[in-house]
């Protein structure tokens, strides 16, 4: 699988994303973390939910707010299992985190370093530092096989 152990953080957004694929939903899992702690942890749930925006990102990051008692997340990382889309990377904007680390690439759906690259627009508001791969096997094989199944 991976060369090295992966962080612990990566390897709870990994456990949401496995409880998504428990659901039925889409794989993918997302933490915030402040200070090295676990604040919010969720996975994908539009199904479940009934509410096209709930991705694992939005959710997480919505619990972290609550968690924190504010709407800005500065000082916290968002860990997640895909490259967020450009409705998660819109709400990374917003909330302010500092990075967002995630794991397998989205070449179709992602908006982070494919599509609409959000975080490079000029018209962008802050620029959280970004880092993908860690854990992109173990994510990409949930995605794979979670679709296989359903094909």
């Amino acid at each position: 699988m991976t060369r090295w152990p992966l962080p612990p953080s990566m390897r709870a957004a990994l456990e949401q994303a496995q409880t998504a694929r428990d659901a039925g939903e889409v794989p993918v899992g997302a933490v915030v973390v402040r200070n090295g702690q676990v604040i919010a942890a969720a996975h994908n749930a539009p199904r479940g939910l009934a509410d096209p925006t709930a991705h694992a990102e939005l959710l997480a990051i919505r619990a972290a707010a609550a968690a924190l008692g504010r709407e800005r997340l500065d000082g916290c990382d968002l860990w997640v299992t895909l490259e967020p889309c450009a409705m998660c990377a819109g709400a990374i904007v917003h909330a302010r985190l500092d990075r967002v680390y995630y794991a397998a690439p989205d070449a179709k759906g992602g908006a982070v370093e494919h599509g609409a690259r959000v975080f490079d627009q000029p018209t962008c508001l802050h620029r959280p530092e970004v880092y993908s791969g860690m854990g992109e096997t173990e994510s990409a094989s949930l995605l794979r096989d979670f679709f296989r199944e359903r094909r």
